[in-house]
């Protein structure tokens, strides 16, 4: 084979690519024109008050996280919940002070009667996944919501979300939209801003609304526990372990509901290594997921369109 025909050979693969990721986005152009009138369907006023509450846990994963650590935990005190029905876990796997900043900061909070438990480990096995698995072993919620470091939740971020699981009991997960607080700081996030809300506002709320899957992003979600545990629970074989449970518990029959009228705010990435670093992670760990589970999706018994 002379070189010009291996070079025309990979053209051709990388034009295909290409053609199918096209494909991909007019199929959600076309289901977005096709599910348009979903758009606004939701819980009425009525259906969203609570009579009854659960107990949730909020899990806050981070690493080396000493300037937004106290805002992330001041901003889920301030969630709009009965404060026996809620239990806190900072999943600690910090290797610099920010184990003591959290130590310190939360004295007040133990003194006013909060449960919020400090988590740290010092052997990351799994990392953030092996976190999160690690917290669910002793979570005593029926629900766990999961807030990144950079995140702000909005006080009725439990009233707006635990309402969907009485409606649905094979409802997994509540997604919600995320909401750029630095959207204007620079270049970089006004861009990053824009990739986000095609996948936010497009990808995530017109594949929920035609009834494809979706997935979990990682943060600013609320899982029902058994749903975790009956999709395997967290694994951490890929850099993505949000993408692959929300696969593993969706061939399990399990439902997702993306809440695209209530957002989490969040800060983006800033700095152009960090957004390099991100985007690495986001990519290597989409071609794991697909590895691992693209030959499960073949075997299932997953209508053909929902498969492709």
């Amino acid at each position: 084979m002379t070189i010009e025909e291996i070079v025309l050979i990979v053209y051709n693969f990388a034009l295909i690519i290409l053609f199918l990721f096209g494909c991909h986005g007019y199929s959600m152009i076309y289901y977005y024109m096709r599910t348009f009138r979903k758009r606004t369907e939701d819980l009425t006023l009525e259906e969203l008050i609570m009579e009854e509450f659960p107990v949730v846990t909020i899990q806050l994963p981070m690493f080396n996280e000493r300037y937004v650590s106290t805002r992330l935990i001041d901003s889920c005190i301030r969630i709009d919940y009965p404060k026996d029905k809620l239990e806190f876990q900072v999943l600690d796997d910090s290797t610099d002070d920010t184990t003591d900043i959290i130590l310190e900061h939360i004295k007040k909070y133990l003194e006013q009667g909060y449960d919020i438990k400090v988590l740290h480990r010092t052997d990351r096995t799994g990392y953030k996944a092996g976190a999160l698995k690690e917290g669910l072993k002793t979570a005593r919620g029926e629900f766990v919501a999961i807030f990144d470091a950079d995140f702000i939740p909005r006080k009725k971020f439990l009233l707006r979300t635990l309402p969907y699981f009485y409606k649905n009991e094979r409802l997994g997960l509540v997604q919600t939209r995320w909401e750029h607080l630095n959207r204007e700081y620079s270049l970089i996030t006004r861009t990053q801003a824009m990739a986000l809300d095609g996948h936010f506002v497009i990808e995530q709320a017109v594949r929920n609304r035609a009834g494809f899957s979706i997935n979990f992003n990682g943060t600013a979600g609320m899982w029902r526990k058994e749903c975790i545990f009956d999709a395997g629970n967290w694994e951490a074989d890929t850099l993505t372990e949000d993408l692959d449970l929300s696969y593993r518990a969706q061939m399990r029959g399990w439902q997702f509901k993306y809440l695209i009228n209530f957002t989490s705010p969040a800060e983006l990435p800033a700095e152009i290594n960090s957004l390099k670093s991100q985007q690495f992670r986001w990519t290597k760990g989409a071609i794991e997921t697909a590895k691992k589970i693209f030959p499960r999706v073949l075997k299932s018994k997953m209508p053909f369109r929902e498969k492709v």
